[in-house]
């Protein structure tokens, strides 16, 4: 019996061990996997923030260039260069009647960013975001003086246009009250009574030129990117750092 006895206490220390080595083998390989995971956020940050340092300097540039003619934008968009925000000067009517309306705040305020239709010398037409007027001021008859005639020559950043909504969370248009919340260009034009396949495939932010009477006030293109890959990489790397330094106490106490 007492042989029996002792049989069975060495039968469960030994699986006790066992089940402890389990315990600490599993253990480690979940630190490690944690610690992997950490790390790769923190240089996907990194590489994030290289690529957004990369696109502001662009920006920059081409905002800082000197204005380029239509035709030559088209043509860098035609062989797959990047026009967002790219310095152009284009010449034509005002379709004043056939303005868009873009939800938007300007300094506080909210109003609207109006898109006019600029006829272009070769019958096709220009989504021009002529600028900021408050609530309001939406209608044109309470700007009259704003509503540019005859041919103008308007200086601008090429804006390309969406591809789809930005987010679920962003309201449909509403087309039969003329209010967009987000520059769907196809349905903007064709709401207009514009043909898309005789509209430019890219918008246009008028410069801060002042208009007659105030409105609208241009210039209103934002270029605050924000850039906060630097502080989500310290934070990633600092979690990893805090993971392996818990670690290293919890080893070094077990060992004790």
């Amino acid at each position: 019996m007492r042989a029996k006895a002792r049989s069975i206490v060495a039968e469960t220390a030994g699986g006790r061990e066992r089940g402890g080595l389990f315990g600490r083998a599993a253990g480690i390989v979940l630190v490690l996997l944690a610690l992997a995971i950490l790390l790769s956020l923190g240089t996907w940050q990194m590489q994030r923030l290289h690529w957004k340092e990369g696109l502001l300097a662009a920006i920059t540039e081409r905002r800082n260039a000197p204005p380029v003619d239509l035709a030559a934008v088209e043509a860098m968009a035609n062989s797959g260069e990047d026009i967002d925000y790219r310095t152009v000067q284009v010449t034509g009517t005002y379709l004043n009647d056939k303005e868009r309306h873009f939800f938007a705040t300007y300094e506080g305020r909210t109003g609207y960013y109006v898109y006019a239709p600029l006829e272009l010398a070769d019958g096709r037409a220009l989504l021009v975001n002529r600028g900021f007027v408050s609530f309001e001021r939406k209608e044109p008859e309470m700007r009259k003086q704003g509503q540019l005639t005859g041919e103008q020559t308007v200086t601008g950043l090429s804006r390309v246009k969406l591809a789809a909504k930005p987010s679920w969370v962003v309201p449909d248009n509403d087309i039969a009250k003329n209010i967009f919340y987000w520059k769907d260009l196809d349905v903007m034009a064709s709401s207009a009574g514009l043909d898309p396949a005789r509209t430019v495939q890219f918008f246009v932010d008028a410069d801060a030129t002042p208009n007659p009477g105030g409105m609208p006030i241009g210039g209103v293109t934002q270029f605050d990117l924000p850039n906060n890959h630097l502080q989500y990489a310290v934070t990633w790397y600092g979690l990893a750092a805090a993971l392996v330094a818990v670690s290293g106490v919890f080893i070094f106490r077990r060992k004790r």
